[in-house]
């Protein structure tokens, strides 16, 4: 049989186990904690992703506010784009998927970020390889400069010494005089 505990033993295994549950439901509570604020950045992230497509501002829908406007801060349109980007994340819908559904409603100028496939790649390529290339050319064409042939003195009939001593002669002359 067991003994009954005395009430300094009770206690003390009463606050044993309390210890012992908040020890237990610790990592739950940061997992739950930590998977709010990853859902949040990964709206943040993702508003910037996409464009809004108000028609005015050319801005990420996380960072529209208009300025020069009537009005400051994110239109309509911004707002509906980061509140169906924040339902969808909370639906657990990965990062492709939230952004193929836009490109799918609004076509794939909403993408900040052109994809990196097919015909898209020239967006990336390009601004990288024409300054290459011109630095090319001008490297070729001033080889080719440099490796011509010096142009040839011109070869005319030959002075006799007596005329080239009558014209140093009379240089002499006209500076004295």
């Amino acid at each position: 049989m067991t003994k009954p505990m005395n009430g300094r033993a009770r206690r003390a295994r009463i606050a044993g186990l309390g210890i012992l549950a908040l020890i237990a439901t610790a990592p739950v509570a940061l997992a739950l904690q930590s998977a709010g604020a990853d859902s949040a950045s990964r709206e943040a992230k993702l508003g910037t992703k996409v464009m809004c497509m108000c028609g005015t501002c050319n801005m990420a829908a996380a960072n529209c506010n208009h300025p020069g406007s009537s009005f400051s801060g994110p239109c309509d349109v911004a707002r509906g784009e980061l509140a169906q980007i924040r339902d969808r994340v909370a639906r657990g819908d990965s990062a492709d998927l939230i952004l193929q559904s836009f490109v799918q409603e609004y076509g794939p100028l909403v993408l900040i970020e052109p994809p990196h496939s097919g015909f898209d790649w020239t967006v990336w390529i390009v601004p990288a390889a024409v300054p290459l290339l011109a630095l090319l050319a001008v490297w070729i064409v001033l080889r080719r400069w440099r490796g011509r042939a010096a142009p040839a003195v011109a070869q005319g009939p030959g002075v006799s010494p007596e005329l080239l001593a009558r014209v140093r002669h009379a240089a002499e002359d006209d500076g004295r005089a």
